[in-house]
């Protein structure tokens, strides 16, 4: 495409332009984004907005001392500006025994198309429409009250990098979204509920209405909810909060919280964390994908990694500082913006279906609870202690029965890893994806 080789060129001159200054090595990345967004509430129009954006940011090493700059200025003397500043900056700071570009044999070579765009960008009506649509059929729900708004929204983004160890490479990614929030109830005994949807192309996303009208049965059926008194029962997650689940595991197995030793699963490379069956994949690859990328923040080639294979953790994510820091070489898994270091996170992940069904799931369970929802963040990613707000429905005599609210959920993440059953409810709907889940021996608290 035309203007990704432009922001190619601009973004080698500056590399070059920065060697000539004195720095020792150099990268930069630019990203150039368009948003266009609608916002309705109660039938009426909030906002129509459309946003365009460009940012560049410089990274330069001096030895090993490095520096990073950003601008929205791609002026021939803003960015002359640009390198004499972060050259002055690398010379200042300490050196980073770990910092520096990739080798050129770890770099990523030819760049798959993962359909991650869709160059199209859609009319106001069709936001309106959406937005609408979604809301309206929230609000038609018998038992829903009020409406927090719905929105919805397309955003395109272009992102390019290049290096002075060779790398050039850019990409496009694309999203629609639409959502709404709603409540039911009266006065102090209102319950609040919502649903979205988020795909790389407007064909790909789930009808609006289908959308609105599930976030308002939801809504309704959380009305008079019940506290349950403290006690150790199964807990099941729902699909749309068992994610968190795998955003604790990530934050626990990325580079830097083992080179530092802040994280549970420290030593537990190699060894079992959950149950054997157990599987959990990061697809950066996966075409469509929500965070699909072709290489990443330092130009490594990405690829498919299982992360937990029966059970067994496999792998740290890594990036290339953290890589060296480990004695390891780098995962392919670094992300990277335009105003800090990269830094290793998660791609499209996932954990991989049982072969039960829900009701199968929660058959035998005499009492249990089944969370919808999770509130605050209490978790310590050094010991693994976990306690959270939450809400959903009590399971009584392997049935969902009633709706509770104001409870708490605690355990450990090391236990609960181990005692998680899987269901076969997987659907990709989100970044970060899992079916629903059971989890033995928990401690819930509401009531006294």
């Amino acid at each position: 495409m035309p203007e990704q080789s432009d922001n190619l060129n601009l973004l080698t001159d500056l590399i070059a332009k920065a060697g000539n200054r004195g720095a020792d090595a150099a990268d930069a990345v630019l990203v150039k984004s368009v948003a266009l967004s609608h916002s309705r509430r109660l039938g009426e129009t909030e906002k129509v907005e459309r946003e365009e954006s460009t940012d560049l940011g410089l990274r330069v090493l001096v030895g090993k001392k490095q520096a990073i700059v950003s601008s929205t200025d791609l002026t021939p003397g803003a960015l002359d500006e640009l390198s004499d500043r972060a050259i002055a900056m690398a010379r200042t700071v300490p050196d980073d025994p770990y910092t520096g570009l990739a080798d050129p044999d770890q770099l990523c070579g030819s760049i798959p198309n993962l359909d991650t765009f869709e160059s199209d960008e859609p009319a106001p009506d069709v936001l309106i429409d959406r937005a609408a649509r979604c809301e309206d059929a929230a609000r038609g729900v018998s038992g829903v009250t009020n409406s927090e708004g719905s929105d919805a929204s397309w955003t395109f983004r272009d992102m390019a990098l290049a290096a002075s160890n060779g790398f050039t490479g850019s990409y496009s990614v694309s999203n629609h979204t639409v959502g709404v929030s709603v409540l039911a109830g009266e006065g102090t005994e209102m319950e609040s509920d919502y649903d979205y949807g988020s795909t790389v192309y407007g064909a790909d996303l789930e009808d609006a209405a289908v959308i609105g009208r599930r976030a308002g049965e939801r809504v309704v059926k959380r009305l008079n909810p019940r506290k349950m008194k403290t006690m150790q029962v199964p807990v099941v997650y729902d699909v749309r909060v068992a994610g968190g689940l795998l955003g604790h595991l990530v934050g626990a197995i990325t580079g830097p919280a083992i080179a530092r030793g802040t994280s549970f699963l420290k030593e537990k490379l190699g060894k079992q964390i959950f149950g054997t069956g157990i599987k959990v994949i990061d697809d950066p690859l996966r075409p469509r994908g929500l965070r699909a990328r072709p290489f990443d923040g330092e130009g490594i080639a990405t690829k498919k990694t299982e992360v937990v294979s029966d059970g067994v953790l496999q792998t740290w994510l890594l990036d290339l500082a953290s890589a060296r820091q480990l004695n390891l070489r780098t995962t392919g898994h670094a992300a990277r913006g335009t105003s800090s270091p990269p830094s290793p996170t998660a791609s499209n992940l996932h954990l991989e279906p049982g072969s039960q069904t829900l009701a199968e799931l929660i058959a035998d369970i005499d009492s249990g609870f089944y969370v919808t929802s999770l509130m605050g963040m209490g978790v310590n990613g050094v010991t693994g202690d976990y306690s959270r707000g939450a809400a959903g429905f009590w399971i009584e005599n392997g049935e969902i029965a009633f709706p509770v609210s104001e409870m708490t959920v605690a355990g450990n993440l090391n236990d609960m890893y181990r005692h998680l059953t899987p269901a076969n409810d997987l659907e990709f709907r989100y970044a970060t994806n899992s079916p629903t889940v059971r989890i033995e021996g928990m401690t819930v608290a509401g009531a006294a």
